[in-house]
């Protein structure tokens, strides 16, 4: 009587269930409200600006109010920061004659 088992297919069906937990888990892009400034917080960054100075520079300058939590997490995304703070942090601090 159990012939729904034998058009079963196991290994399809998990395939099916893993392919919708998948589907389910990525994460969606949201624009943040600092793309529209990024190149300005990376020049900024990378000039030494701290998150603080980020945060209050968008307050002063677009009326933008954001934490300084929030600039450090946005940072830490972009790929053209991770680059710079890897040779910074491998080539060490420079000297007065290196300067």
């Amino acid at each position: 009587m159990n012939k729904g088992n034998e058009t079963f297919d196991a290994q399809a069906e998990v395939e099916r269930i893993h392919a919708r937990r998948a589907e389910a888990r990525r994460k969606l892009y949201r624009r943040s409200r600092l793309d529209r400034y990024r190149a300005e917080l990376v020049a900024m960054k990378r000039a030494g600006a701290s998150c603080a100075d980020l945060a209050e520079w968008l307050r002063v300058q677009h009326r933008c109010k954001v934490n300084r939590s929030t600039i450090d997490r946005y940072l830490k995304k972009l790929p053209e920061l991770h680059g710079a703070q890897a040779v910074a942090i491998e080539s060490g601090p420079l000297s007065d004659e290196d300067r």
